[in-house]
């Protein structure tokens, strides 16, 4: 097999330093909004000078980091094959794949001023027709509680992912604790209820 030139080795070393840096800046901007260019060159292992050789200044290393986010949620969902197989366990796959990339999620919805300046139309509703879905043929199946909305049902999920992935350090969760953590919550509260556990 023939080996690589230098110049793909060349174009690889740029994608990878790339990813490194947009992934380095939504965790370092989903910790604090005012993390400065030298704080993500920090936390992806890279030079202040190779950052600005990706990307010109702040605006345009965020922008390019909500659309990284953007994809990096998309793909990893859409790896969740969540309209395969039974809704509780197309949820569990999602709830997992969601936690994957919670560090993209804490990014785009922990701080307003991240999507502040884009429209209405381009914010980012990431998941939001395949998890509806997901939750109305859960509720058609009888196994996702049929008395709340699906919007609440999936406010609910952001909510517990969102609080799981930022919040697990001070709730005394370990980091991998959090998938059967969401999960656990989660179907205690959206199963449809069976007579055994209502109080009387």
């Amino acid at each position: 097999m023939k080996e690589p030139g230098p110049e793909a080795a060349g174009t690889r070393t740029r994608t990878r330093t790339r990813r490194a840096i947009l992934s380095a800046a939504a965790s370092a901007l989903g910790r604090d909004y005012h993390a400065t260019l030298a704080d993500i060159a920090d936390a992806a292992g890279v030079g202040r000078t190779t950052l600005h050789r990706y990307f010109a200044d702040r605006t345009t290393l965020i922008n390019a980091a909500i659309e990284d986010s953007i994809a990096a949620i998309d793909e990893s969902v859409a790896g969740a094959a969540i309209d395969q197989g039974s809704p509780i366990e197309a949820m569990r796959r999602l709830v997992t794949a969601m936690v994957a990339v919670g560090d993209r999620l804490v990014f785009l919805f922990g701080d307003p001023r991240v999507l502040e300046g884009r429209g209405a139309a381009a914010t980012p509703e990431p998941l939001d027709d395949p998890v509806i879905t997901l939750i109305k043929r859960g509720q058609a199946e009888g196994v996702f509680d049929p008395d709340v909305t699906p919007t609440w049902i999936q406010r609910v999920l952001w909510s517990l992912v969102y609080t799981g992935y930022q919040g697990a350090d001070a709730c005394g969760l370990a980091r991998h604790g959090i998938v059967s953590a969401v999960i656990r919550t989660l179907e205690n509260g959206i199963h449809t209820p069976t007579p055994e556990h209502h109080h009387t």
